[in-house]
């Protein structure tokens, strides 16, 4: 089977013992250094952009080129240079040219990558209902570091608080699962705490409050222990567990919880132990059943760009055929040319678009 980055997509083994970053350098810098600066490149795709958008009708491709070709450190020098050089947020000129799933996905580009999540977050949640597999793939198996940036910059952006926000737009199980994912808790990997003992402990406090309890199940219990434990303590939760009762903890999961809250919790427990594979399978969720939901199929591409590389090879292994493939036969117009851009731009294909 194909190895993702130490790991078989057979196997639930990560290598790392904390949760995957999705942020990259410059995100989570937040500066350039003094003798970095933004660049000659930069400095040329801003001015492209500022013609491109002049007078009636913007010149979509000749902005995807600038904005969708690049990762998320040039996207974040990008944002930052253009704002210095012509005064205005770059994702309000976003905004102000396009229309509709593609206007979308351009304004999250141009966005610093924990913005755009915020941004991502707020337009699962605005009108009646939400997106809540765009709500659970953002707040679900994330560090505690990403957390508090989201919490952080969702209040600075929209002056809101994110909890609150998620307690009125959920209930249930849901908010419970999404209240323990934002207390950015998870426990740095401690092999002196994090012992065999602790992890058989732990699988048979979840089978307790799941399996073996009489009647309903003790959802908040399970959770806690889900959010806090890192993906190694998860692995041996998981072994544990079935030693013991037969089966792993994802089917675990999977016979206890029903619809969104067992969707979200599966995301939070494969997002520790099988990140790519988690990620691809949430990417075929996004085009699945009648009509793709473009929202979490643009939100999934655009924040998984950094590891696209790891879960295209998930993805080919798991379905026989690229994200490409599927961008290519899901979407159409523009949005289907920015999608591919993006994935080119760390995979590039042949073919063209």
């Amino acid at each position: 089977s194909l190895l993702i980055q130490g790991q078989t997509t057979t196997t639930r083994t990560t290598t790392t013992t904390m949760t995957i970053d999705l942020y990259p350098e410059l995100v989570r810098r937040e500066d350039l250094s003094p003798d970095e600066g933004f660049g000659h490149d930069i400095d040329v795709d801003c001015e492209t952009i500022q013609e491109a958008t002049k007078g009636w009708g913007a010149n979509a491709k000749k902005v995807i080129d600038c904005v969708a070709s690049k990762d998320a450190n040039e996207r974040w020098k990008l944002s930052r240079r253009y704002k210095e050089l012509y005064g205005k947020p770059l994702d309000e000129l976003m905004k102000k040219e396009f229309k509709g799933d593609f206007r979308f996905g351009m304004t999250c580009l141009a966005m610093p990558l924990d913005e755009a999540e915020c941004y991502m977050l707020k337009k699962a949640t605005d009108g009646i209902g939400s997106n809540i597999h765009v709500v659970y793939s953002i707040l679900c198996g994330r560090t505690n570091d990403e957390i508090n940036r989201i919490k952080k910059n969702y209040f600075k952006l929209y002056t809101k608080d994110l909890g609150k926000l998620m307690a009125k737009e959920l209930t249930g199980d849901m908010e419970r699962l999404i209240f323990n994912a934002l207390q950015a808790g998870e426990e740095v990997y401690d092999p002196q705490y994090h012992t065999k003992d602790k992890a058989v402990e732990d699988a048979n406090i979840i089978f307790k409050k799941g399996q073996g309890k009489w009647f309903g199940t003790d959802e908040k219990a399970i959770f806690k222990i889900l959010c806090a434990s890192p993906p190694e303590h998860i692995q041996h939760i998981s072994e544990a567990y079935s030693d013991k009762y037969g089966y792993t903890l994802l089917k675990a999961m999977e016979k206890e919880l029903s619809g969104n809250v067992r969707d979200g919790c599966l995301f939070l427990v494969g997002m520790k132990l099988k990140p790519f594979e988690t990620i691809a399978q949430l990417i075929k969720t996004a085009c699945a059943g009648f009509g793709t939901d473009e929202l979490l199929l643009t939100s999934s591409i655009i924040r998984y760009q950094m590891v696209m590389k790891d879960v295209m090879a998930a993805h080919i292994e798991l379905f026989g055929k690229s994200v490409h493939d599927r961008v290519r036969s899901e979407c159409g117009g523009d949005l289907k040319k920015l999608l591919l851009a993006v994935m080119n731009a760390v995979w590039p294909e042949d073919g063209g678009i």
